[in-house]
């Protein structure tokens, strides 16, 4: 075995990065990823260490945040179900209580704007909002 992973719990305790349990933490490594990202060039060490990041990350949003399936509408209601929100919570995604009436009942369609409004609020992807 690598000397390097002799002691995986003495790694983590001196700050080795490790899952992600909470929101907080979700940011730290999302700004750490970003600022290695940001690089012109990276170095081998710092390839590997986005990589990590991205797992780490990629694991965390999936297990706290999954992907609802179905049409747009349907999607909305199960977010705005799950966040315990009322129509009127989305006034400033949609401008108007009347727009997200029109929207929630069929009558009108999402317009770019709102998916992406709606995307950063829940932390989806604005693929969910699409047939």
């Amino acid at each position: 075995m690598s000397t390097i992973l002799a002691n995986p719990a003495e790694m983590i305790h001196h700050g080795a990065p490790h899952i992600i349990h909470s929101d907080e933490e979700l940011q730290e490594y999302t700004k750490a990823l970003f600022e290695l990202t940001a690089k012109e060039e990276t170095t081998p060490d710092e390839d590997e260490a986005i990589e990590l990041l991205t797992l780490l990350i990629e694991r965390y949003e999936t297990e706290r945040y999954p992907v609802p399936t179905g049409d747009p509408v349907t999607v909305l209601r199960l977010l705005m179900e799950s966040h315990g929100l009322l129509q009127k919570d989305l006034i400033p995604e949609f401008g108007a209580e009347s727009t997200v009436s029109l929207v929630l009942s069929g009558k009108r369609d999402m317009n770019k704007d709102h998916i992406e409004r709606l995307s950063r609020r829940f932390r989806v992807s604005p693929a969910v909002f699409f047939n």
